[in-house]
């Protein structure tokens, strides 16, 4: 009998806790005059910076970034369709690593109610060697299923051992082209504000990471 090729594919996934939560920060000025909208911008920025550094010496915040001071202007329009004086706007970027979501919530609650911030997005996130280590074991995972499915093919047919051709990320193989890695999908966090006779609270609760991988492999066997 000949060499019959079995064509399979084989998943697996792996749910892990976040490690690094990185939130990002905004600083705004706006006004009139360009001098004063960027002077405030630097002062209303300054105490972030303090906090950050703060923070980041008591081991909560692992590091900390501080872009550039960007100012634009723009000349709006009156209802008589007029065009007014200009309007500058200044904001600096900030993000923040944390460790610790309660951490997090604590530090973006204190600083949420300073003049001239605004709370952006958070970022959940790995180590990079924990991803790398994931994504390796749910890789080596997903080969060891495509194995198994090929060689359960083979056992139904009544043939033997299967022998390995060739292998791939998804869609390779079956439709001859490269296509993108099925390697990692993170999921957001939920985000509650909650209000109290002390003021608003911010509260970060962060869903599972999932990190998956999706492979294509051809055996024969006889």
């Amino acid at each position: 009998m000949s060499d019959v090729t079995i064509t399979v594919r084989g998943e697996n996934e792996a749910r892990i806790a976040p490690e690094r939560a990185t939130i990002h920060i905004t600083v705004r000025a706006e006004g009139h005059e360009r001098s004063d909208v960027v002077e405030r911008a630097m002062r209303l920025a300054e105490p972030v910076r303090t906090s950050a550094t703060e923070q980041s010496d008591a081991g909560a915040i692992t590091e900390w970034t501080s872009e550039r001071l960007a100012v634009r202007a723009e000349r709006p329009w009156n209802d008589e369709g007029k065009q007014l004086a200009p309007v500058y706007y200044a904001s600096i970027d900030f993000t923040a690593t944390f460790t610790e979501a309660s951490e997090l919530s604590i530090w973006a609650t204190e600083v949420s109610s300073w003049d001239g911030i605004e709370i952006g997005w958070v970022n959940w996130h790995l180590t990079p060697q924990t991803r790398a280590d994931i994504e390796r074991e749910v890789a080596s995972s997903a080969v060891g299923v495509a194995v198994q499915r090929a060689q359960a093919y083979a056992s139904a047919l009544g043939l033997g051992t299967v022998t390995p051709v060739e292998i791939a990320d998804t869609g390779i193989i079956s439709r001859g082209q490269p296509s993108s890695p099925q390697m990692m999908m993170a999921r957001g966090a939920a985000f509650a504000a909650s209000a109290d006779s002390a003021g608003p609270v911010m509260e970060y609760e962060p869903e599972d990471i999932v990190i998956s991988a999706t492979v294509e492999a051809r055996f024969t066997a006889s």
